[in-house]
């Protein structure tokens, strides 16, 4: 069973993305910080991570991304930002600070779950 963590701080689309993923074979953990996030993959080692890269506390998505593959027992952990931030640069300074994928707020859930299973094909 595939672990996936979703870090956002919207409850509600914490809520949707988890009930879509419910559906399937996978064991679902969430954080509303990216703290909290960074946390808690550290203890649960999950395959991938829904993170999203504006959220309240000390750690925005990128500096949790960043900390995830610079760790040696997360650095294999797929991460997809999920994010309302649609400038090229934004994009790039996502896929700079490691992450596997870049979905684009408003996005659908057909589109969380046709990457989460090209990246369970790609592992």
């Amino acid at each position: 069973m595939k672990k996936i963590l979703i870090v956002e701080d919207h409850a509600d689309i914490r809520k949707l993305l988890k009930m879509t993923l419910e559906f399937d074979d996978f064991e679902i953990h969430e954080a509303s910080t990216g703290d909290a996030g960074l946390a808690l993959c550290r203890e649960i080692c999950p395959d991938i991570v829904l993170l999203d890269i504006m959220m309240p506390g000390t750690l925005n998505g990128l500096e949790v991304c960043r900390q995830i593959k610079a760790d040696h027992a997360t650095r294999f952990t797929k991460v997809v930002l999920l994010t309302a931030r649609v400038q090229a640069g934004d994009k790039e300074a996502g896929l700079a600070a490691g992450a596997d994928d870049y979905l684009m707020k408003p996005f659908s859930t057909l589109q969380v779950l046709e990457t989460i299973y090209r990246m369970e094909a790609e592992a």
